[in-house]
């Protein structure tokens, strides 16, 4: 009998992920032979040394997703990183190619990055010509991604940061002038994530009126306290659990075709 293959989810805490329910059930729906696992590995550990045990430990492993917070630390640990990955500079699916010796070591890692194409397809069919602008709520892997998607369908992004760079804003710099200027909004922070259901970016959700856009990368709660504050002042909202569907066959198709 042949031994599933194996695939999974690392980042930390997982406990908030859709990831592994919506493999098993895809495995079962088409069956395929197939299994997919959550992989916490807590930011006091040493992460290249946890990835490499990992891959030793389970021989049947063909591939992972990366989510936060290590979309971008995974980087240094890849010998091979696609264009667009490189170009975002975060990466949230990694192939593991067995019984190569060109590294020196028994596999290989390859990289690349499909929430983008989750994130633009979920993304424009809400958006119309008045859309030129956004705000990015959080600097991290994600909010990479963002920002390229962004780009991609014509829309200037700009990131709000608790500590800004030069071209970054803070929050406390989102004044009625700003928030008027940039119609779509997205939250590319946890904030919001289960359990913690209570907490929020800090805007001026008063500013906001159906003229906007609020999409939302958490997923569960489906209705986060961002996307609820928005939707009342009569905004647009989007969760990502679209954006999950969409990168996840993404990363399905690299994994077993790429």
């Amino acid at each position: 009998m042949t031994t599933p293959h194996l695939y999974g989810l690392i980042g930390h805490p997982l406990g908030h992920s859709f990831s592994r329910d919506y493999f098993t059930e895809k495995f079962a729906r088409e069956s395929i032979s197939a299994e997919y696992e959550n992989f916490d590995i807590p930011t006091t550990a040493d992460f290249a040394e946890a990835i490499d045990r990992l891959i030793h430990a389970r021989p049947t492993l063909q591939g992972f997703n990366v989510t936060i917070p290590y979309k971008q630390k995974i980087i240094p640990l890849l010998d091979v990183l696609s264009e667009e990955a490189r170009a975002i500079g975060a990466v949230n699916v990694v192939k593991v190619i067995r019984n190569t010796t060109s590294t020196g070591k028994p596999y290989r890692l390859e990289g690349y990055n499909t929430d983008v194409i989750g994130f633009t397809r979920s993304l424009k069919p809400l958006l119309n010509d008045s859309h030129v602008r956004a705000l990015v709520l959080g600097s991290g892997g994600a909010s990479k991604a963002v920002c390229y998607g962004l780009r991609q369908l014509g829309v200037t992004p700009t990131v709000v940061s608790r500590h800004p760079t030069a071209d970054q804003l803070s929050y406390k710099m989102l004044n009625p002038e700003i928030m008027a200027q940039h119609t779509v909004i997205v939250n590319a922070t946890p904030l919001g994530t289960y359990p913690n259901t209570n907490t929020c970016p800090a805007i001026s959700y008063q500013n906001l009126n159906e003229r906007y856009v609020c999409y939302d990368l958490v997923y569960n709660p489906p209705v986060t306290r961002f996307l609820e504050l928005a939707q009342a002042a009569g905004a647009r909202i989007c969760n990502g659990l679209a954006m999950l569907h969409i990168q996840a066959e993404e990363a399905w198709n690299i994994w077993e075709n790429n």
